[in-house]
């Protein structure tokens, strides 16, 4: 079975979601300081980069949301 994030870059995965979401939801939905505190597309990247739990809560929550 093809990996449906294979292709999808980091950066496409938090744009799509802040616009499904908004921070504030976000925020509500995984517990991450930097979709709380002064959230942006940068510091996050960079946050979830270094992080790998906070990284497959993101791509596990794009998945629920936008795979088909």
């Amino acid at each position: 079975m093809a990996d449906p994030l294979h292709g999808v870059k980091l950066e496409e995965i938090i744009t799509s979601l802040v616009e499904e979401y908004g921070w504030d939801e976000l925020a509500d939905r995984i517990r991450i300081r930097c979709f709380a505190n002064d959230p942006s597309i940068k510091s996050t990247l960079k946050f979830l980069r270094r992080t790998n739990w906070a990284r497959d809560k993101v791509e596990q929550l794009w998945l629920q949301t936008f795979a088909p």
